[in-house]
């Protein structure tokens, strides 16, 4: 039974950061990237004869195994990974990392512990078949990492990562396209490591032949692990300053390239330090000496093809700044390099808080261009703990409206050269001059505070929602006169209004169809998961479609629907596909027993229980919860066992409820109490006291009620925890004896396509919620008129008047 991938992640992580003790998160890195590295290509030489890399004897993953325990683990670790890095030329590359380094690992026992645990761990991974599975296991896990690496890295640390989803929307917008050969080359001059020309080589069809440079000797080691990890051995990562050192060169020249990515440092100061030839790069003006973002355009300009592309992440300041860049900017936009210009949300990289921008090169028919294609995707994003991360939706959209070309109000435009020529923006390309994202100003009308009424301005900017609804207008306002409307209904009543219109109904009804015609149309893809499958070919297929076919429905956002599968994507339905896939339909659905892996952090909440105390055992259902086997199979045996339960709720309560009526200070249960408490104990205690010393009958009467008020309890507990145990039993065994036609109809009907739906049904009743708002607000604002509100003031001054003359005060 393969354990969930987010479980897996989780857990790696956990385990790992629980080693790391005061070891700064950038340094330790290293120590967990190069075990990944060698624990991936030892599983791999054993299920790939091809493999490029050669795994020695003595100097395998299993090599380190055998060492757990072993007192001389970090030296003999080193001598490992030395024999893997003799054997595939890769000295100062994957050795970096020193395993007997006491400053950071301990001395003696602690060294030991620490790397024993450190093997284990990644012991448990198993990446021999993970490309040829069609879910990249080891890429994911890297990811996983990296980020949190990054994020516990700070913002001095954090710059070897490109977050994931920007490198998507850097990768999908470059111009790759089906006609891209393997053949053409992609280069990054500041590469990290290494992860944002992964993204674009993985966008290219057949692959991509990758070039980078890194000016850091540690993440250059990093980025060199990071592409052997995803099978580009045949990569050409090389080490220096890109724009001082340039290690692509041709004599005096640049090599050149067919796409270029980059996420440079910003705004460095010390960027010509040592620079003696500049390789003809700033023929459009040398950038300010404390300022280094256009010397890396600049360069990457330079490192284009005659028809190259390029999609580059620089501070917003590139875009008005003045000066000697303001110049530089002019030229690149007269002779029309400067393809688009995307604004991100601020605070998404790990090395600085500040917003950036994507700047979209292409030399291809430059001089033809005769306009910049905007983008403000400035709002769109989550939250996730202290940074802000772009959600499917997010990256969707803003690929969607580049790679179109598509006007979208107060987020995408083209804007004409002349526009940005023109001497009130002279070359200045700060987006809100050209996009207004702000919200509409909301207007206040004084004639409807002075008279009354809805100004029919306000009504008709919900315009959609009557197009919608072509009923609902009347059926919530009438007109007061020309130009003003009353609301001629509670505020309070709007929205059950909304809900009970039959066209709000029927609206929902053909939401819900369309979803149902979607699932539909892919559910002979799903019930055919198998080894083979590309779990994220998958994803694009079905969500693309989802999203074309939200495309015209009115009201909704065709995006947010998007969202709604993307959620349950990442969060659900992944690891049920990885599941399917590794296990098949029959053994992944089966129950396994829960992991409590102290080692590993990793403790799990039972779906089910079987027994109790020390000898219960404990199940966790991935793919199928209990909950839908019960409500398919054992609907009225749950029914039964939720009355039991109601049954002792009510009990208990009554325990509670008269204890509370009759243990308080002279009460009939007051001498039994002891410290706000009376357990059955104490009151069979207190009852046999009284009739000793033949105490009130009124209190031996409510000590006799209460203790079989107890009894109740326990007897109403017992029904009810047996016949669970009886229903939970009977689930179990359920399990073993469900088909693999059952098991698909309960995953892809009652709990995939059924979650979906509600998903996005949640969309349709969040609809309302904006309208009802929105009513709610005017109406209020011009409940009342001023002539109201003034008699009302007046009537208010008129009985303070009262009370000062009572108290003699004029």
């Amino acid at each position: 039974m393969a354990l969930k991938k987010s479980d897996l992640y989780s857990s790696l992580w956990r385990s790992c950061d629980e080693l790391r003790g005061g070891m700064d998160a950038g340094q330790y890195k290293d120590y967990i990237l190069t075990l990944l590295f060698v624990k991936y290509v030892t599983d791999k030489a054993k299920s790939d004869p091809t493999s490029l890399i050669d795994v020695p004897v003595g100097g395998s993953f299993d090599d380190m195994v055998a060492l757990k325990g072993d007192k001389e683990i970090g030296d003999k670790i080193n001598k490992i990974i030395g024999r893997l890095a003799e054997a595939n030329g890769l000295e100062k590359v994957i050795d970096l990392a020193d395993f007997n380094d006491e400053e950071k690992l301990g001395k003696g026992k602690e060294m030991q512990d620490r790397l024993s645990k450190l093997v284990a761990i990644f012991a448990i991974l198993d990446f021999r078949g993970s490309r040829a599975e069609g879910d990249d296991l080891l890429g994911d896990a890297y990811e996983y990492l990296m980020r949190h690496f990054a994020t516990e890295s700070g913002k001095s640390k954090g710059q070897f990562y490109t977050p994931a989803e920007v490198s998507r929307v850097l990768a999908k917008i470059v111009g790759i396209g089906a006609a891209t050969r393997q053949d053409h080359t992609v280069y990054d001059p500041t590469c990290g490591s290494g992860s944002l020309l992964l993204k674009v080589a993985d966008e290219a069809p057949r692959g991509l032949t990758i070039y980078g440079q890194e000016k850091d000797n540690a993440t250059w080691a990093l980025a060199q692990m990071n592409m052997i990890l995803h099978g580009y051995e045949d990569r050409d990562i090389r080490k220096g300053d890109t724009i001082t050192s340039p290690q692509f060169t041709q004599g005096t020249r640049l090599q050149t390239f067919d796409f270029a990515v980059a996420n440079p440092p910003f705004s460095i100061k010390s960027w010509s330090n040592g620079l003696e030839n500049d390789y003809g790069r700033f023929e459009f003006g040398r950038p300010p000496e404390k300022n280094g973002d256009y010397a890396f355009l600049l360069h990457i300009l330079k490192s284009l093809k005659s028809n190259g592309k390029a999609a580059v992440i620089l501070p917003h300041g590139v875009l008005f700044r003045g000066h000697a860049e303001a110049n530089i900017r002019k030229e690149l936009l007269r002779r029309g390099y400067i393809k688009g210009i995307i604004g991100l949300p601020a605070n998404l990289f790990y090395g600085t808080g500040i917003p950036a921008c994507i700047i979209v090169l292409d030399k291809e028919n430059a001089q033809a261009r005769t306009g910049v294609f905007m983008i403000d995707a400035a709002k769109g994003f989550m939250k996730d703990g202290n940074k802000n991360r772009l959600r499917s939706q997010d990256i969707h959209k803003i690929v969607d409206a580049f790679n179109k070309q598509t006007a979208i109000e107060r987020y995408a435009r083209m804007v004409p050269l002349h526009e940005i020529a023109d001497p009130k923006n002279d070359y200045n390309l700060n987006i809100p001059r050209y996009i207004d994202s702000s919200d509409p100003e909301d207007i206040q009308d004084l004639h409807a505070h002075m008279h009354g009424g809805i100004p029919d301005r306000d009504l008709d900017a919900l315009d959609g929602y009557w197009e919608a609804f072509p009923s609902l207008r009347t059926t919530l306002f009438k007109q007061s006169r020309p130009g003003y409307s009353d609301l001629i209904i509670g505020v309070a009543e709007v929205q059950q209004a909304i809900l009970d219109s039959d066209e709000f109904q029927k609206f929902a009804v053909d939401v819900r169809n369309q979803v149902d015609d979607w699932f539909a149309a892919h559910r002979p893809l799903l019930q055919t998961l198998n080894p083979g499958t590309i779990p994220r070919d998958l994803i694009d297929r079905i969500g693309d479609d989802l999203l074309a076919r939200f495309k015209n429905t009115p009201l909704l956002d065709e995006y947010d629907v998007y969202e709604q599968l993307m959620t349950y994507w990442h969060g659900v339905m992944h690891d049920d596909v990885f599941l399917v896939m590794n296990d098949g339909w029959c053994e992944a659905a089966k129950p396994r027993r829960t992991i409590e892996d102290k080692e590993r952090k990793l403790s799990e909440t039972p779906d089910l229980v079987i027994g109790s105390g020390r000898s219960a055992t404990k199940y966790k259902a991935d793919l199928i919860p209990p909950t839908l086997l019960v409500a398919r199979y054992f609907a009225d045996k749950q029914t039964e066992v939720e009355a039991l339960h109601t049954a002792a709720e009510g009990a208990s309560r009554a325990v509670e409820e008269y204890i509370e009526e009759h243990a308080v200070e002279d009460g009939l249960l007051a001498e039994a109490m002891d410290d706000d408490k009376i357990s059955k104990v104490l009151a069979s205690a207190r009852l046999k006291v009284a009739r000793h010393e033949g105490a009130d009958a009124g209190e031996i009467k409510a000590l006799q009620h209460l203790i079989k008020l107890y009894n109740d309890e326990v007897v109403a507990k017992k029904a009810a925890k047996e016949s669970q145990a009886t229903l939970d039993l009977a689930t179990l065994k359920k399990y073993n004896d469900l088909t693999e036609s059952e098991i698909k109809q309960i995953v892809l009907d009652e709990k995939w396509h059924a979650t979906i739906a509600s998903r996005v049904a949640s969309e349709v009743e969040f609809l309302t919620l904006g309208l009802v708002t929105r009513i709610r607000q005017l109406g209020e604002r011009y409940a009342k008129t001023v002539s109201a509100l003034d008699a009302e003031l007046q009537k208010l001054e008129a009985k303070v008047a009262m009370h000062l003359t009572q108290m003699g005060i004029s």
